[in-house]
């Protein structure tokens, strides 16, 4: 339970505290803690089992990575609004059959951001949105090799990882993956 909280830091995205809280112990700490609206992501899966993944360059991470298409939530947006939006956005996709790949807390140690991943299916072409500062490079990977990817490191952010394993997961229920 939260007794007191002291803004540190206002920005567009995020909102930085310290926070004085009551631990379920009973004990008393004071904690920093990084306020986000949460986020949304999608992994689109076409006919031929191969996944959209982009290859972004990641200032913070100084390195590009492989992830997929995914943002923050708008005021007020829900979850899979917001993932249509980024899947539009960023790799140019629609689709027609979405499924919920569950949650994900980014870093809860520090960070209260959520993301709500999603399935993409039975997709098609739309114009793509990109902001000015997204340097993003659209890619089709074969769910295997992606899947590959992901356990030798080559992929490195976790809501992808946890995207592309829940995708995997969620397909061999369906018995839909041949991979």
């Amino acid at each position: 339970m939260r007794i007191k909280r002291t803004p540190v830091y206002r920005g567009k995205i995020i909102e930085v505290d310290i926070e004085t809280v009551k631990l379920p112990n009973g004990k008393t700490a004071e904690l920093e803690v990084i306020h986000h609206p949460g986020g949304a992501a999608a992994l689109a899966l076409d006919e031929e089992e191969r996944v959209c993944l982009l290859r972004q360059y990641r200032h913070a991470a100084n390195s590009w990575l492989w992830e997929m298409p995914a943002g923050r939530l708008d005021p007020g947006e829900a979850p899979l609004a917001a993932a249509r939006r980024e899947l539009q956005e960023e790799a140019g996709l629609r689709a027609d059959d979405w499924s919920s790949l569950g949650l994900l807390a980014s870093s809860p140690g520090v960070f209260t951001e959520v993301i709500h991943l999603f399935l993409a299916r039975q997709l098609g072409q739309v114009p793509h949105g990109r902001e000015e500062h997204e340097v993003i490079e659209v890619h089709w990977v074969p769910l295997a090799q992606a899947l590959a990817w992901a356990c030798s490191g080559e992929i490195v952010d976790a809501k992808t990882l946890v995207g592309l394993f829940r995708a995997y997961e969620f397909l061999e229920r369906e018995n839909k993956f041949s991979g």
